[in-house]
């Protein structure tokens, strides 16, 4: 597929000449000594007095510097930095002196705490320990420990740790059970993180915390007999303080609505965090203040800045007449020329879009955008007669098509144009009808299950009346079957595979008379919910269409003679008609000419199961296939090393070959 490239106009913030309590500052940490906290704002580090006034800005670099943490006798400042590629971890001394580079592994690194003044531990994903018996993901990082020569590194632990608290040779670090977004609110579940106790010289780990909301960032007090710490358990993350036998704890902050972030502790246990986006202060039996700054910088970054972009498109949608293709780029809708680079910007808002989709004449697109906190589906079409095509359009009208309280997204217009199927509230399969604008349900949420965005699929039908689903019905979330819906909610849906494996992402071929599905049947199974490989079958709904695609050579040369005959003969007999009506209703017989009405599609169900045939010769990591209108030829992406891979399996010819390599 050729590249799209296009021009987009980005606007980025006004230059900071001296700007008054910025917002958003991140990675706080108090030094040592209480009195100052180091800061990240707009991909720098800055220091400020914990009584407020103009921030210090240690490093100025174009690369994103991140993640400050004090060493502790307070002199410098360890941090990550891409300036160089992959993060790396660097040291500073805190007047913005001495910039010195301490790893250099092409894996993310991130510092975490020193143990001592020229010792520091680091976190990275490099490779899981033979010992460790965590889930091996990069999410689950391992603990190093580093000289601040940058010598060869060491592995402290194999164990994911984060917000590391030190004192002597104990430590407090919080778990990563699973996965769930860190910016996550009011999070319940098995995966929650919990505050840890770890003996450096024993290496025996003991649990401090056992709300089952989320508890973390863990620090020690000055005596090391207590510790505070950031629970959800009275709502929004406020500060705890509890004895480090994990009792007895004590609320010590009470702010409303917004969670409390980036917990540190200074020698004499003055407290700093964040709260919606500002940095605050707590000297030890105190009430908490926020700490006034203002920042002045020279904001190298334009006011206006115009890029040339080449990749990151998504949705990508072509037109009927294959002329355009519609996509989306960094959140809004574009449509460029197949033919040449003209590019025309569809929708400009601060919220993001998704999901486009060409109406059947081409003259519209709809799609997904989250405007107002609620995905809803909208439309954008051509208002002018003579403007032809999106990307010379002159006037373009949108219109909001659904208004629910819940998320509606993905929308697809139906082949006859007249409707459009999509999701609401993530799993429920509606249908718009664009004459009387009400929509209906085809199908439950209850029969699907979404993960993550982009995770459902469905598929009209050629005749407008049916659609294709992934469905849930005995095998559970991961092990799916293929739905029938008749739209018109006239019939019952029907599980088409019933085949106890992982069947999923069906569509129409053969006219309607058959569909392409993925299963893992033939492969390797999935290990819990992921790992399975697929290959593409076939189903055919007719005893017709299978027996055709059994054909050979010869005999489908033979068809076609005689299809044409048959041609001609139908050809015969629909002029003689035409002369019989010519003078009665001319008009009306050119108009119906025009009109080309796809079949109505009919299904001869019961004997489904043993008209199945599988295409692809090898199980693999298949990311989609596409049967030729023939049916002669299937053409798939699949990976068996690192990138995907186009194949081509000839059926006439019982050949598979390589058409192009990633």
């Amino acid at each position: 597929m050729r590249k799209i490239a296009f021009l987009a106009l980005i606007a980025f913030a006004i230059t900071i000449s001296a700007h008054g309590n910025p917002l958003w500052l991140r990675n706080s940490v108090i030094s040592p000594d209480g009195s100052e906290v180091a800061f990240t704002y707009k991909g720098n580090i800055f220091t400020i007095p914990v009584n407020g006034g103009r921030a210090k800005q240690i490093t100025s670099h174009s690369s994103h510097d991140t993640r400050p943490v004090w060493s502790p006798d307070g002199s410098k400042i360890a941090f990550a930095s891409n300036r160089d590629g992959g993060f790396d971890v660097y040291t500073i001394l805190k007047d913005g002196s001495s910039v010195k580079r301490i790893t250099s592994h092409s894996a993310n690194e991130y510092p975490e705490a020193f143990i001592s003044n020229d010792r520091l531990l680091f976190s990275t994903y490099i490779q899981p320990d033979v010992r460790s018996q965590q889930f091996p993901s990069g999410m689950f990082t391992q603990l190093y420990e580093v000289d601040m020569e940058g010598n060869r590194p060491t592995l402290f632990s194999p164990l994911h740790f984060e917000s590391i608290s030190i004192k002597g040779n104990e430590m407090l670090y919080t778990d990563k059970k699973g996965y769930e977004d860190e910016w996550r609110k009011h999070h319940t579940s098995s995966v929650t993180r919990d505050v840890w106790h770890y003996d450096i010289t024993s290496k025996k780990h003991r649990k401090l915390t056992n709300f089952k909301g989320e508890n973390r960032n863990g620090v020690w007090s000055a005596d090391g007999k207590s510790f505070y710490y950031l629970s959800e358990e009275d709502g929004s993350f406020n500060v705890y303080k509890s004895n480090i036998d994990g009792g007895n704890a004590t609320k010590i902050t009470n702010f409303k609505n917004h969670p409390v972030r980036f917990l540190s502790i200074d020698k004499n246990d003055n407290l700093s965090f964040s709260f919606d986006g500002e940095l605050y202060y707590m000297k030890k039996g105190e009430t908490p203040k926020k700490i006034n700054i203002e920042i002045v910088a020279d904001d190298f970054e334009r006011d206006l800045k115009q890029q040339t972009i080449s990749s990151g498109a998504r949705s990508i949608a072509i037109s009927p007449n294959g002329k355009e293709i519609a996509f989306v780029a960094r959140g809004d809708v574009f449509v460029t020329s197949v033919e040449f680079s003209t590019t025309k910007q569809i929708t400009d808002t601060p919220e993001q879009e998704r999901d486009v989709h060409f109406s059947p004449d081409g003259k519209s697109l709809v799609y997904s955008s989250e405007r107002n906190d609620t995905w809803n589906i909208y439309k954008t079409e051509l208002t002018r007669k003579d403007d032809k095509y999106f990307v010379y359009a002159r006037e373009l009208k949108e219109t909001k098509l659904t208004d629910t309280a819940t998320p509606s997204f993905q929308p697809l217009f139906s082949p006859d144009g007249k409707e459009i199927a999509y999701l609401e509230n993530r799993s429920e399969i509606k249908v718009l009808n664009l004459k009387s604008n009400k929509s209906r349900t085809v199908m439950e949420g209850k029969y699907n299950y979404s993960y993550s965005d982009g995770d459902q699929w469905f598929q009209w039908s050629p005749d407008s009346k049916w659609i294709l689903s992934d469905y849930i019905d005995t095998g559970g979330w991961n092990n799916k079957d293929v739905a029938l819906i008749k739209v018109d909610g006239s019939e019952k849906i029907t599980n088409l595979t019933l085949s106890g494996y992982n069947d999923v992402r069906a569509k129409w071929v053969l006219d309607g008379d058959a569909i392409l599905f993925f299963s893992d049947r033939a492969g390797f199974r999935s290990h819990g919910s992921w790992g399975a490989e697929n290959d593409a079958y076939l189903m055919f709904l007719t005893q017709d269409s299978h027996d055709n695609f059994n054909l050979n050579k010869e005999e489908r040369e033979l068809k076609k003679e005689l299809d044409k005959e048959k041609e001609k003969e139908e050809k015969k007999d629909k002029e003689k008609d035409k002369e019989k009506k010519k003078d009665t209703n001319k008009d009306s017989d050119s108009k119906e000419d025009s009109v080309k009405t796809p079949k109505e599609l009919k299904f001869e169900l019961d004997n489904r199961r043993h008209r199945v045939t599988r295409l692809t010769r090898h199980s693999s990591n298949m990311a989609d296939a596409h049967l030729n209108k023939e049916g002669t030829k299937l053409y798939y992406l699949t990976r068996f090393e690192k990138g995907y891979d186009l194949w081509e399996q000839d059926f006439l010819e019982n050949s598979t070959k390589l058409i192009s390599k990633d």
